[in-house]
């Protein structure tokens, strides 16, 4: 299985490309395959050829290898930071590239989308921005999105969002049969909202002589 993580992460060290490497070990031990080809591309490396791609209109002989591995990947992990509410300029201008020199290189790729930011509020950036841009390259975007916030890092929650995101994602690489079969069950937790509040007989109780 080739999984490819494209990065936009701008700082080193960077959460967004540690979540980006922690989506894809999940995915590889999700998958089971033996041995899996993970390829990393950090966007920050190529900023200088993806500018000029769109003045000469030829991409650079590194950034032309990203294309084809990102391109060639069984399944691929993109991560962004949130930057105004979006996903970052670097970001799209890369996948604006790509789909320039290759219109169908997303074609039915696999695609699981994740963001990173400084607060939850950002959360919606997934849906609102990442998951219509993979869907208008035709990509198939996995259903759980992963989106970290600053005091997501070392919660509970985020790594149930990264098993079942990249359970996913390797069930629609054809590796796995389904993707329920390598997300650990768990016991629901109890919703306060399924007990019901008898009104009726409060109100009853508190009519005179009740």
């Amino acid at each position: 299985m080739r999984i490819v993580v494209v990065s936009a992460g701008l700082s080193v060290p960077s959460s967004t490309r540690l979540l980006g490497d922690r989506l894809a070990s999940a995915a590889v031990a999700a998958s089971g395959a033996d041995p899996a080809d993970v390829r990393v591309i950090e966007l920050r490396d190529l900023a200088v050829e993806i500018a000029h791609t769109f003045t000469n209109g030829f991409p650079g002989p590194a950034l032309s290898e990203a294309f084809d591995a990102v391109s060639g990947a069984d399944g691929l992990i993109v991560v962004t930071p949130v930057f105004s509410a979006s996903y970052s300029g670097l970001f799209k201008s890369f996948f604006d590239a790509l789909s320039v020199s290759d219109p169908e290189a997303l074609t039915g790729t696999p695609v699981l989308i994740a963001a990173t930011g400084g607060t939850a509020r950002h959360s919606l950036v997934l849906d609102h921005a990442l998951r219509p841009l993979f869907s208008y390259l035709k990509a198939v975007v996995v259903p759980t999105g992963v989106y970290a916030a600053s005091e997501d890092w070392g919660a509970e929650g985020l790594n149930a969002r990264i098993g079942r995101a990249a359970a996913e994602l390797a069930a629609l690489t054809g590796v796995t049969p389904a993707a329920t079969d390598a997300v650990p069950r768990q016991i629901p937790k109890k919703d306060s909202f399924q007990d019901v509040t008898p009104f009726a007989e409060r109100l009853a109780a508190l009519r005179p002589g009740g």
